[in-house]
This record gives C-alpha cells, structure tokens and sequence, in this order.
C-alpha cells in the first residue's frame, strides 16, 4: 500500500475537523477525495504530507510514518495544495531549477526540460509565473510536485477556478502522471472524478462516508434504475406496471414511458417479450445510470 490511514482525527477546539477516519491507498491508484467544502478533505491531505500534526491516529505513505519519519514522507511525495504557493516574480525555469536545488536533484537541467514538456509549458518557461493564467501556474504546480519523481502524488483541488479547457488539459495530465505513480486528489465536482478515477471516497462532517469504485459507488443509496421505453404507437401502461420488480410507470408524452425498476434488475428483456405479446412497436429502450451527483447528494445531506 502506497498510503495507509488508521483512525486518523484532527481537532480545532471543540471542531472535529476529521473524526477517527481509516482508508488505504493501492499503488498506482488514482483515488478522488470528495466532499462539499469545509468536509474535511484538506485537513487529511495536509496531515498525510507531514503539513498537519493529527490529534490522534496514523498515517504510513511508502511504509515511512508520517509523524516519525516526516523528511522520508516528503521526499516520497509530490504535493500540490488548494492555494498554489508560487514565487510570483521568477521565471517558469527559474523557479523549477529552484525546487530541483531543494531536492538535490542530479542533471537537474534533464529533469527541469522533462518537466517543462511533460506539464506543457514549453512557450510559457521563460516567463514570469506572475504573468501566467491559473491554468498555467497549475501547471507549474505540478511541475514542482512532480520535479522529484515522487511515487505518491497528491492533488488538493487542482482544477479550481480553471476554465472547461484547462480543465479538461489538467485532467488529462494527472491521468498520464497516474500511469507510473499512485494519485489521490480532492474535489467536489463529480465529473472529475469519472474522468480519471478508478476509486472515489467521500468525506462528509469530517467522516468516510462512502469508498468504492465508481460503478459501485452509483448503487449505494438510490435502490432505483431508470429505464425508458418508447414506443411508435398508444400501450397499456398498466401492462407496463405488471411486470415484476417495477415500481412505478410514468408517461413522458409522446409515447415514452420511465419506468422506475429495484436497483441492479435488469428488466429490458422483459419489457421486449411484453412488445412483441402485444405486437406493439419498440422505438428505443434505455437504461439510464444513476448520476454521481445524486449519490454524492444523498450521502452529503
């Protein structure tokens, strides 16, 4: 396991900012971390980077205690946090060769021109970080984080505040990074998560409320699949509502019909022998998947 977190809590006071949370990470995983804001999900990334002392539990990234072994725990990790802390009036290159002198790296100009090119700032490395849009300075950030070869990166929030074509640049490049290495970054924006993720979790009032994969994570709280079927002419609809694990029948117009099924039954075969019993006319018949949004929303409330 690349990140191993046991009854991890940190207190403000009286505020449970994280309570007793448990959860692991694979190696070469890209985990999301989601929850609304004020969840809990910075707190844990600061004390799994060393950033944040717990005030009970503990964390292991590569086997090095977080708490004990904090300098063995950073130079395994790439971290980028919610605020980007950038050095404004230097220069892309600059700045990378600066990280690279705090890391010791050897043939320090190989790694700052594999980084530039990896992160897509080749037009942008002799400019000042100053003048870059957010796009770029996020993509200087992961440059710093990854400048090292860590094999645990994680992402705090990476996309905000992007435009949809950063957005879409940013993903891309932690789906590339997340090949060789182990990935868990944080969001609220669940199609972040489907865009690279194999696995998310979700925090809510500073608790793992959910952990699965993707498709598991869409059958948690719903216990409903939505089917609609349309047809070229007038049905019985009752006929519809007969079939066994149908739970409701609802006309769209037009001769379309959602039918509301128990969760994880696949009735569409059942509906295709009830057409052509009835000789009537099948125009389409489609399963819809529950959203991310809804489970996220269920759980979240």
């Amino acid at each position: 396991m690349s990140i191993i977190v046991e009854n991890l809590s940190k207190h403000f006071g009286k505020q449970k900012a994280v309570d007793n949370i448990s959860f692991e990470v694979k190696t070469g995983e890209i985990v999301g971390f989601l929850g609304p804001n004020g969840a809990g999900k910075s707190t844990t990334m600061k004390m799994a980077t060393g950033y944040l002392t717990p005030t009970s539990g503990t964390i292991k990234v590569n086997g090095f205690d977080v708490q004990k072994e904090t300098m063995l725990v950073k130079q395994s990790i790439g971290y980028l946090p919610e605020h980007n802390p950038l050095y404004l009036d230097m220069y892309v290159k600059e700045y990378l060769g600066f990280v690279a002198e705090l890391h010791h790296i050897k043939q320090k100009k190989q790694r700052i021109s594999e980084m530039i090119e990896l992160c897509g700032l080749v037009r942008e490395q002799h400019k000042k970080i100053g003048s870059l849009s957010k796009g770029y300075r996020q993509r200087v950030g992961l440059a710093q984080a990854l400048i090292h070869n860590p094999s645990v990166l994680i992402l705090d929030e990476p996309t905000t505040g992007l435009d949809p074509n950063q957005i879409v640049e940013i993903r891309e490049l932690i789906k590339n990074v997340g090949k060789q290495k182990t990935v868990i970054f944080s969001t609220h924006l669940m199609q972040e998560v489907q865009a690279v993720c194999q696995r998310a979790m979700i925090i809510h009032v500073g608790k793992i409320v959910a952990n699965a994969s993707i498709n598991e994570l869409k059958n948690l709280t719903t216990g409903q699949t939505t089917i609609i079927a349309e047809f070229a002419q007038s049905i019985d609809k009752q006929a519809l509502a007969d079939l066994e694990n149908v739970l409701s029948v609802q006309s769209l117009g037009a001769n379309k019909y959602q039918i509301q099924v128990q969760n994880n039954i696949d009735i569409r075969p059942k509906i295709f022998q009830l057409a052509a019993e009835k000789q009537w006319i099948l125009v389409g018949l489609q399963q819809q998947e529950t959203s991310l949004e809804a489970v996220f929303q269920a759980l979240t409330k």
